[in-house]
């Protein structure tokens, strides 16, 4: 009996036994999560923000969760991505680092122990970025023109609608101002400025545009020339409220067409009672780099400058000297006056040695030598200049002299004095 009495126990334990096996072999394995991915918003040049949900996780933590992209249909890990936290839900990732005007693929990817599941391929574009351009530097300045260039360093991901040169009389031109638009060429290219005024200050840009905008070079800025009634043109330049002529004169015609007279001999320009020219050592080819000697007769014509110009006065000589640091208490004192304004005007060539400028102020002048009144003979190229002014000495009763300055290698201030009006000096205008 007592064998019999331990059945049911041994039932009880078979049944438990049985259930468990049972209730183990219902339990599901884990499968790959399930999500979605948004459209793509927020889509600038180089960025875009792609969201995604992950609904189901499989059974199975996700541990990982992002968004992948390229610009090949069905991005994978291998491509681009970013991750952005874990488990089930909604999330979103700014992607950046694209390129303009580009399309792109992108989709939201989830990942758990089994394996990473991606959602639904999303495709957007990229905005179109303004493009870049530089500004090059001005050439073949005339009195009414000038050529500039530009350079497009980068296109914004789209074709150029336009470009050229703008420019203006204030800083910074746009395309409210004068522009000429080029449509030829390549990435380098150059316009024409014109219909610009003589001896006047101008800024000018280049520009480009594309339909991401319109983008500007560097600042540059130039000086027109100034053309006499023979048409030699002269580089100009501005000091302090001063335009100044950078070049000494070197027509031989009145601006009423008559001519001036070349005197070369010696005796007669020691003679002189009236206007004359000459170039020096009566040699032409100093034409271009000194311009001609004149007597200061040829000055009281009132026709030697061209039109909008004249021969600057004693007092507009004294006001150029004081902007460049003269003190004001020297600028009317006879003989050498002031510091450094004489290096100052000196150019940085044509000087015996040591005696080049600074030639800060640009004024350029070049050691050109003169013509003596007395004997009507050369000296001191190399050495020293002169430059006549408008001004003669008849306020104390010198009628017969005028005032003038010279620049010396030797010295780097400025000589004032007045001379007989027969000498042979050059003459630079300033304008009205």
């Amino acid at each position: 009996m007592t064998g019999y009495r331990k059945l049911p126990g041994l039932f009880l334990f078979a049944s438990i036994l049985t259930g468990t096996l049972l209730m183990s072999g219902c339990v599901e394995d884990p499968t790959l999560p399930v999500l979605t991915t948004d459209e793509a918003i927020e889509i600038t040049t180089i960025s875009a923000t792609v969201g995604g949900n992950v609904t189901e996780d499989g059974g199975a933590e996700v541990t990982a969760r992002g968004v992948c992209w390229g610009t090949a249909a069905m991005p994978a890990l291998e491509d681009n991505f970013k991750a952005s936290g874990t488990g089930s839900g909604e999330f979103s990732c700014i992607i950046d680092g694209l390129d303009p005007n580009t399309e792109y693929y992108a989709r939201a990817y989830a990942e758990n122990s089994v394996g990473v599941a991606y959602g639904n391929e999303v495709i957007f574009t990229t905005g179109i970025a303004p493009p870049s351009v530089t500004t090059g530097q001005v050439t073949g300045v005339t009195d009414n023109s000038a050529i500039c260039s530009g350079t497009v360093t980068y296109n914004g991901g789209a074709p150029n609608t336009e470009k050229g040169i703008c420019w203006s009389n204030s800083p910074d031109p746009d395309l409210d101002d004068s522009h000429v638009s080029v449509t030829t060429g390549s990435d380098t290219y150059s316009g024409t400025l014109t219909g610009l005024s003589s001896g006047t200050r101008y800024y000018a840009r280049a520009y480009v545009k594309n339909e991401g905008g319109t983008a500007y070079g560097e600042q540059v800025v130039f000086v027109t020339k100034v053309a006499d009634i023979e048409g030699n043109l002269y580089s100009t330049v501005y000091i302090g409220e001063q335009v100044w002529m950078a070049e000494n004169l070197r027509t031989t015609t009145f601006t009423n067409n008559a001519p001036i007279p070349n005197v070369t001999d010696n005796t007669e320009w020691s003679n002189l009672n009236g206007p004359a020219y000459c170039w020096y050592n009566n040699d032409i080819s100093y034409k271009p780099t000194f311009g001609a000697l004149y007597s200061w007769f040829t000055i009281e014509s009132g026709a030697l400058c061209p039109s909008g110009w004249h021969v600057p006065s004693d007092a507009e000589f004294n006001a150029l000297e004081m902007f460049l640091g003269m003190n004001p208490d020297s600028v009317n004192v006879w003989g050498w006056r002031g510091t450094d304004q004489g290096s100052q005007l000196k150019s940085t060539t044509s000087w015996d040695d040591g005696g080049n400028g600074t030639n800060t102020s640009g004024f350029s002048g070049l050691a050109g030598g003169y013509r003596i009144g007395l004997s009507g003979n050369f000296y001191a190229v190399g050495i020293l200049t002169y430059w006549w002014t408008a001004t003669d000495d008849s306020v104390n009763d010198k009628p017969e002299v005028a005032w003038y300055r010279r620049l010396d290698g030797e010295y780097n201030d400025i000589y004032k004095a007045t001379t007989y009006k027969r000498g042979g000096k050059y003459i630079r205008c300033v304008k009205n």
